[in-house]
Order: C-alpha cells, then structure tokens, then sequence
C-alpha cells in the first residue's frame, strides 16, 4: 500500500512529460509557420549603418518593384568598367555593412556595381518574404541596365549567401552576362534541416529559395567561391550546388575562411580574370523559354 502511494506521483509525472513534450513542439512549430520570415530574414533598417561612405564614388538609386515597394541602393560608376555587376547582398545587416566590398569592386576588380537592399532593409520600404525580394532584384536590374544603357542580360549578377540564392533565380529565369556566387547555400529547407535537424521544418517551410534547383536552367559562366571552415552554410553544401550546375564553372576553395571572412585578395585577382574571360557578347545564357 505505502510502496503504491510512493510510485503514483512519478507514474504521474511520466506521463505528464509524455503530453507536455508533443504539445510544446507542436507550439513551437505553429509559431516557426506564423513568423517564419522573421526566423529567416534578419534585416537592419535606416538609420543603423553608416550612409556616407568614403573612398569610392556613389549614388543614391530609388526604384520600385512591380508591387509598387519603393527600393533603395548605391550605384558605383567606374569609367572604364570591366563588367556591371548587380550585386545581392547576404541575408543580415543592409548595404551600409558592404561598404568595403563595395570598395574593393571598384578599385580592384574594375567593376561598375549596384548594390540594393531588399525591401524592409535599409531605406527600402516594406517586409521581406521570398517572392517579394526575387521582385526587388529583377527591378535593380532593371535600374541597372538603364542606367548603364545596356541590356539586363549583360549584366554580370553576384550573389553572397543569400544573395547568390537571388542571383540564382534571376540567371535562371532571365539569363544573364555570368553569375558568380559566394557562399551560397543550396536551399532554405536544407538550411533549416542543417540548423533544426529534430524538427520536420522542411516540409512546413513556404520559403524555399531553392538555389540547386534553380542552377541547372542556368547555361552561363558560373563562377563559385566558398569557405572550407564555414560554419553557418557548410562547404559540402557549397559543394552540392555548385556540381547541380552547368558547364562551364569555376570552384574556388577558400580555405581555412569562415562565412563572414574576407573573400581575400587572391580571390579578387580570380574574379578580375574570370571577367576578363568573358565575351563581349552572346555570352549570356538565355532566359527560360528564348530564343536563340
């Protein structure tokens, strides 16, 4: 009698946990679908960052998206410009925090560069979600190419982390001078399966950005670039992207960097000579469905 009266309050509290653990991931999940661009994207809005940048020439550029989201960016003109280069910046920060790449673009490699911030980044209005910065990048390019006077498939795209995932889909979908990519995950699914593996996130997910699955309708020069000691997109997952794409490609290891290093300046001198390689024309892949 007195042993039974000892065991029914753990009985109890066994059970008790056996409810309370399924319930608690179940909050946990509803919660992750309601607000699962805020788990996603982590942009930093106006005034945070330093707007007046020193050491290169720059101009405000104002564009809107074909939702009407009023965007903003910096153009940086060069003279004698061995490529125009729309660049999609990683997922953190706004373009303030790309000031010195930025820098290095134009005094090393030569480029003329448009760097934007995605909408609710920086000074561009509105939230983030995955159709709404495919949108922001197709008008960037857009931008670009008038202000430079050129076609938009002349444009060379450069995407970083997330970035290169936009990239993808723009070179996918609308072809484009070459693609270059940095750190470049192969899927928001697969980075949530890296990040929470014991939750079935992957298949409640809305976001995709599905880079890997995107690449193979891209036929340009590709050139790809990551970190060997990355610790937030691994490097097998650079990997898997980068063997998804078409010929012709360039990997390049950056060895020993971690996500958030310096690309360094061995690469810089890699990415100068890959757009040296390039011709003027007809290099560009053509949009899904073209004509040739």
């Amino acid at each position: 009698m007195n042993a039974n009266k000892i065991q029914l309050p753990w009985y109890r509290f066994r059970w008790r946990w056996l409810l309370v653990l399924p319930a608690a991931c179940l909050v946990i999940l509803v919660l992750a679908m309601i607000f699962e661009e805020s788990f996603i994207f982590f942009p930093s809005r106006y005034p945070e960052g330093d707007w007046r940048p020193q050491g290169f020439p720059w101009e405000d550029a104002w564009f809107q998206a074909d939702d009407g989201t009023r965007l903003h960016g910096w153009y940086v003109p060069h003279e004698r410009p061995r490529a125009v280069i729309l660049f999609c910046h990683g997922n953190a920060g706004n373009i303030t925090h790309r000031a010195d790449m930025l820098r290095t673009l134009h005094e090393r490699v030569g480029a003329a560069v448009l760097i934007f911030d995605y909408r609710g980044y920086g000074r561009s209005e509105g939230k983030p979600d995955e159709p709404g910065v495919l949108q922001d990048a197709r008008a960037a390019r857009a931008w670009l190419a008038g202000r430079e006077g050129i076609p938009e498939k002349e444009i060379v795209l450069l995407g970083r982390s997330l970035g290169g995932a936009v990239a993808v889909d723009l070179a996918a979908r609308d072809g484009a001078r070459a693609l270059v990519l940095e750190s470049t995950f192969t899927s928001v699914p697969d980075m949530a399966s890296q990040l929470y593996g014991g939750l079935p996130l992957r298949l409640l997910l809305r976001t995709q950005l599905d880079a890997a699955a995107k690449i193979g309708d891209y036929h340009g020069p590709l050139l790809e670039s990551h970190g060997t000691a990355d610790t937030i997109v691994p490097y097998a997952m650079g990997r898997r992207l980068f063997e998804a794409a078409n010929e012709p490609k360039q990997f390049i290891p950056l060895e020993g960097r971690d996500h958030n290093d310096s690309q360094g300046a061995e690469y810089y001198e890699s990415l100068a000579r890959f757009l040296d390689g390039l011709e003027k024309k007809g290099t560009g892949s053509e949009p899904k469905g073209g004509t040739p």
